[in-house]
Order: structure tokens, then C-alpha cells, then sequence
């Protein structure tokens, strides 16, 4: 029957082509490839209902379930489990339901991979996903980004064709978020490296799109109840404080458990990198609370990661105070802080900024330094000089103008921005080589790496934003410098160090 129905479709394709031309032909030829490439839904009539209708009136039950939480801010990520519906569906609704009154147009979904051993991370770009509520539409611009940013992320097959973790989360989205389109990850490491690349490569590339973060995980497996509780209380204590380094160091070690713990981890660094501030666990339970069996149970959480433009007391500031203080006064430190706003907003009016004249021997000093501007607090441009070959005020001049209009990462800095703009200067120490990496201090010393014809530097802030710890940062100044992770550990590897004092207006 199958094989005559396709028949049936080719003839007829092939009479809409003799009509309406050859163009007509190739749009029927790539609507049945599509289709063909749909991946078809594994768990449909087990995990969930296989019938649409009882499908959708499950998923609306356990929303009507659930009260709205108030975040008073951007939503940017989500934590949902992966179990049965059984199970745990009704905690995946305490995090769906927020969608309800938001809208986005694509959910980047990081799953784990259950069945197949893979190294780094797997899309499925065939053609969408199918589940009893309809075909999910694959986000293919956004999923062919993602694959030129990192070349880490690629297809396996294997990866997708009988994975539940990233399916289960499919027909909640389908209710809550009808026109959605889907970019499908599955981790194949989960270790805090590769939580690292995908987190930055995902930020990279969805940055100023409407995109949702869902990270899929389960937590611990078959302890008595008790035992669960508390082992699933180190993640819930980790999320709570957006800790996602504590977290991934936490799982290494066997204080805790998650299946999805990679996922978590990258989610969580995507929202931090996105200008997520704030961070929640919505509710707990484990499958003992459903089925009254506390014999062996299996962990639940929902969670919501989000930006909120009031940072409440005790809640960690998005860019660290780190590095060194060289001595700036506060007065020298505002002066160049509006020395860089008024060449951006000369910049914007299409006039060159006369260069100031200051008479503090300081801001004369020969120094390099970087200028970062940040928008509703994502990265919006960075450039700098490594060396100090000009005087401080000049190289600032020189370095807010290369940061809002010649960074090529971004598009020029516009006078509708301006307003949104927030400032950072990083005063650079000089450079010092070094012959052993333990002289490296995170949270002190930014990196800059050199191999023949390839460089990159990073500055301090940039491993504690990230958490990073030393040979992470070693890794991603690597690849921030076009040569292999380990690349650090080669004696042809020119590795220095420097520092910098690092401010902005909210820090000074």
C-alpha cells in the first residue's frame, strides 16, 4: 500500500510538471525529499499518547495544573525532564507553562544521547520531527550557522533515530508554542569542554534572534527515595545559584547525578553568555511521588533561567571584578569611560571626535587596552592593542571607534543604539611569556598564544564569565588563535600572560 501511495505521488508530481514547467518540478522533487527525511516519532503511544487528539488533552492537563510564574524578565532558557509523560509530565509543565504568555520562533533543544557513543555534538538537518500532533519545522538557516561556527557540531545518524530525550519535549512546545521551528542537538560528551564550545558557539549564533534554550535531563537513577532527595538537591542548589561550573564539577566527582547533566551545563552557559542573570528551580519530584514506590526512583526537575534588569541581593554580577588595579583613579576611569561613549556617539553622527587633551601623566602612559561594548547585556563589539605603543587616552580613542564600527563580527553601531550602550575599558599590563602554564591565575591573567602565522588572546574576564577553569582557558585561547585545543601543550606554542584593570561605570 505504501509503495503504491508513493507511486500515485511521483505520477502526480510529474503531471504538475508538465504543466507548470521545470521550476514547478524541482519545488515537488523537494517537497518529497523533505518528507521522506522526516524523522518519524519513537515513542509515540509509550512515552505519550499516540493519538493526537488524547495527546493534546494530556499535555493542556497538566498546564492547567500548574499556576503562572511571575519572572519579571526575559525568559531565555528552560531545564525540562525527559521521562515518560507518566512520570514526569507534570513537572515538564511548570517550565512550559511560561510560554504560554511568550513567543519565540525557534527552540534550540540540547539533549543527551541514551544509545549511541559519539564524540561532540549531533543536529539532525534531514528534515523535521514528527511527533502525533504534526511535523516540527527544522530551523535550517539557523542549524546551517551553527554547523559553519563549529565545526564539532555535524550529523550522526545514530544519535537521532531512537533518542526519547529530545523528542518527549516536542508535543508540550507544539501546545504552548504552535509556529515554533526547531534546531535538534544531542550531546555526545558531556564534559565541561564541550559544554564550553557548544555554549558559545550557540550563543554566537542565535544572539539578537527570537530563540528559547531547552536543556533535557533527567536526574539520579533507581536510589531509595531519600538517598535521591539528597543526591538531587546538589543539582537543584547548583541551578538555583547558576553555578554551572560547580554543577559540572559536581557531577564529575559523583555528588550528584543528571543524564542530561551536559545539556544543563551548556544551557546554562548559553543563558549566562545571552544576559541571563537570574536562574530558578520551578519544581521537584521524583518517580516515587507518582507511582508511592521509594524503593529505586528517578529525579525530576523543571527550571528557568532568565535576565532581569534588577539584580536582586546575593545574585553574582554578570562580569566579575577581576584582574589588577593599576592604579587609576576613579576620576581617571570616568574620563575614559566618556571619552569612549563620545567617540561612538561622534561615530554615529558622522563626525571624527577631536582627540582630548588630558593632562594626567596616567592616561599618557604608553598601555594597550581593549574597549568592550555590551547591549541589554550581550557582547556588541570588543577591539583592543596588546602592546602599549601609544599614550592610554589616545589608545582608547582609537579602540571604542574600532569596537562599534569595525568589529566584523557585528554591524556599525547605529543612533538607535546608543541609549542601550553600556562601556567596559580593560587597561592591559605588558606581556609576559611564560614557560610553564601553572603561572596562570584565573581570574588574574588573560592569555595571548602565538604559532607561526595564527594569535589569539583573551582577557581575563573572560574565564570567570565563563567559569572556565585553567586548561579550559588554555583550550579556548587555542581555538580562539585557529590551532588545535591541546595546541598549548607544543614548545612551538608562544604562550603569554598579562593582566589588566578592568572597568565600567557599575563596577568603579
Amino acid at each position: 500500500m505504501a509503495r503504491r501511495l508513493i507511486i500515485l505521488t511521483i505520477l502526480a508530481a510529474l503531471l504538475f510538471c508538465s504543466r507548470n514547467g521545470i521550476q514547478n518540478a524541482a519545488a515537488v522533487e523537494g517537497i518529497m525529499m523533505s518528507s521522506e527525511q522526516v524523522r518519524e516519532s519513537v515513542i509515540a503511544g509509550t512515552w505519550y499518547p499516540g493519538n493526537s487528539s488524547r495527546l493534546q488533552q494530556e499535555v493542556e492537563g497538566f498546564l492547567d495544573r500548574v499556576s503562572v510564574t511571575d519572572l519579571q524578565g526575559e525568559l531565555v532558557a528552560l531545564i525540562s525532564p525527559h521521562a515518560g509523560y507518566r512520570y514526569s509530565g507534570q513537572v515538564a509543565a511548570y517550565g512550559y507553562k511560561l510560554l504560554e504568555e511568550r513567543k519565540f520562533s525557534t527552540v534550540v533543544i540540547i539533549a543527551p544521547s541514551h544509545r549511541a557513543h559519539f564524540r561532540g555534538v549531533s543536529v539532525y538537518d534531514r528534515g523535521g520531527y514528527r511527533t502525533p500532533l504534526g511535523v516540527v519545522e527544522l530551523d535550517r538557516e539557523l542549524i546551517s550557522a551553527l554547523k559553519k561556527c563549529e565545526s564539532r557540531i555535524e550529523y550522526v545518524s545514530e544519535a537521532h533515530s531512537q533518542e526519547h530525550s529530545l523528542e518527549i519535549q516536542l508535543p508540550f512546545l507544539q501546545v504552548v508554542l504552535p509556529d515554533f521551528k526547531l534546531v535538534p542537538l544531542v550531546m555526545g560528551n558531556q564534559d565541561f569542554t564541550t559544554c564550553s564550545w557548544l555554549a558559545e558557539a550557540v550563543a554566537d549564533t542565535v544572539e539578537n534572534r527570537s530563540v528559547l534554550v531547552v536543556a533535557s535531563s533527567d536526574l539520579s537513577h533507581f536510589h531509595p527515595y531519600q538517598q535521591a532527595k539528597q543526591l538531587d538537591q546538589v543539582v537543584l542548589d547548583k541551578v538555583n545559584e547558576f553555578d554551572p561550573r560547580g554543577l559540572s564539577d559536581s557531577l564529575a566527582n559523583g555528588k550528584c547525578e543528571a543524564c542530561g547533566g551536559g545539556p544543563m551545563v551548556a544551557a546554562m552557559l548559553i543563558a549566562r553568555k545571552l544576559g541571563a542573570n537570574k536562574s530558578r528551580v520551578l519544581h521537584y519530584a521524583n518517580s516515587g511521588d507518582v507511582t508511592g514506590d521509594h524503593s529505586g526512583v528517578v529525579g525530576y526537575m523543571a527550571a528557568a533561567l532568565w535576565s532581569n534588569p534588577g539584580k536582586s541581593k546575593g545574585q553574582e554580577p554578570m562580569h566579575k571584578r577581576v584582574g589588577v588595579d593599576l592604579g587609576l583613579t576613579s576620576e581617571e576611569k570616568t574620563i575614559l569611560l566618556e571619552i569612549a561613549r563620545e567617540v561612538v556617539e561622534a561615530g554615529c553622527r558622522g563626525e571624527k571626535m577631536v582627540e582630548p587633551k588630558v593632562t594626567s601623566p596616567t592616561l599618557n602612559e604608553l598601555r594597550g587596552a581593549f574597549v568592550t561594548l555590551h547591549k541589554d547585556g550581550k557582547l556588541r563589539g570588543c577591539i583592543g592593542h596588546i602592546r602599549g605603543q601609544k599614550p592610554l587616552v589616545k589608545t582608547v580613542v582609537e579602540m571604542a571607534e574600532a569596537a562599534a564600527f569595525q568589529d566584523p563580527r557585528f554591524p556599525p553601531v547605529t543612533t538607535e543604539e546608543l541609549e542601550q550602550l553600556e562601556y567596559e575599558i580593560s587597561v592591559l599590563t605588558p606581556l609576559h611569556r611564560i614557560s610553564n602554564v601553572e603561572e596562570i591565575q584565573v581570574g588574574t591573567h588573560g592569555i595571548y598564544m602565538k604559532r607561526g602565522s595564527h594569535a589569539g588572546l583573551l582577557l581575563p574576564q573572560v574565564a570567570t564569565e565563563w567559569g572556565w577553569d585553567r586548561n579550559t582557558f588554555l583550550e579556548h585561547t587555542c581555538t580562539k588563535a585557529g590551532l588545535p585545543v591541546d595546541a598549548w601543550k607544543d614548545k612551538k606554542t608562544e604562550i603569554y600572560i598579562f593582566s589588566a584593570d578592568v572597568f565600567s561605570p557599575e563596577n568603579m
